[in-house]
């Protein structure tokens, strides 16, 4: 017997990694293939720099691209999920790296997967420095695969979020909305939509939008207070992460949700509380904003061309 007779291709391996180094990208590193990868770091505009770690996966994203076959969206999600909870703390990303197991090398399905990472890391202004890639039959079926992101940012200390004694009754909560379900609740929609026609599986699919160039905006200009990325727990449960324990959101829920958020609501006949507590809503980021700065908020997102629109207020927990 044989490494490849066992289910272990190294040559599809070594090709895989050369493909991976030889995209032509500023957001792939040359360092790609060594034992480990990295960018130069230049701190001198720094007082106090902050060093801050994420890691995060799609879920079972994953599955929806299996049953559709389209693999080319999900490697930006990959990387969303990542860089946008380094982005609500105030940090700039910089590197990523990715884990990608499965079953069995597919050359042309991992081939999409990084395309789409690499569309990503150029989204958000960072780094693809390296990765691995496992093939390991017997533990993941012949075209299964799971994926895994880490990225590291820089924050000057001084601009971290959240700001939270600066916290106040009547701070207000501004949203940037979401591409659609993004990567969280898919357990429960792929359920729901089980034998739904394919046009909706495909809207299951629309990538979670990266919010770095926004964030880092806002936040260098100093109007936020602090920011949440809204994934697994809905709005409410991922704000309160973000405020002292003696203030709470209050969201005035009167915002146009997408028509996805409709349509799973309805088909699974799922309680409202239930939908808030498990989906986005439309709200990709909440931004605590404080009263004196909202003017100047709104001017730097109309000059930008940011969607941005009112959603709420921190009042007494």
């Amino acid at each position: 017997m044989d490494y490849r007779t066992a289910g272990v291709d190294i040559d599809k391996g070594d090709r895989f990694a050369r493909f991976i180094a030889s995209l032509r990208s500023p957001a792939v590193s040359s360092s790609i293939g060594g034992f480990s990868g990295g960018i130069p770091l230049d701190v001198r505009g720094y007082k106090q720099p902050l060093l801050l770690s994420t890691t995060d996966g799609v879920g079972t994203k994953l599955l929806v691209a299996k049953r559709l076959q389209k693999y080319d969206t999900i490697g930006i999600d990959l990387v969303a999920m990542n860089v946008n909870d380094l982005a609500v703390c105030g940090a700039q990303p910089l590197t990523f790296l990715d884990y990608i197991a499965c079953g069995h090398l597919n050359e042309g399905i991992l081939q999409d997967v990084i395309r789409g990472i690499v569309s990503g890391c150029e989204q958000a202004g960072c780094t693809l420095v390296g990765g691995e890639t496992a093939e390991m039959p017997d533990l993941y079926e012949e075209n299964d695969i799971d994926l895994a992101g880490f990225c590291v940012g820089l924050v000057e200390k001084e601009e971290a979020l959240p700001k939270l004694s600066r916290m106040q009754e009547g701070d207000l909560i501004y949203a940037l909305p979401s591409s659609g379900i993004h990567s969280n609740g898919l357990s429960l929609a792929r359920k729901v939509l089980a034998n739904a026609p394919e046009n909706l599986w495909e809207e299951l699919l629309t990538p979670t939008r990266i919010y770095v160039s926004e964030l880092m905006l806002f936040t260098r200009a100093g109007v936020l207070l602090g920011a949440a990325h809204i994934t697994g727990g809905g709005l409410e449960g991922n704000v309160v992460r973000v405020v002292p324990n003696t203030l709470r959101p209050r969201f005035s829920w009167d915002w146009s949700v997408p028509s996805i958020f409709h349509t799973l609501q309805q088909e699974g006949k799922i309680l409202p509380e239930e939908m808030r507590r498990v989906f986005n809503m439309g709200i990709g980021i909440a931004m605590i904003i404080p009263r004196t700065e909202e003017k100047r908020f709104l001017e730097l997102a109309q000059t930008n061309r940011i969607k941005t629109f009112k959603i709420g207020e921190l009042v007494r927990g």
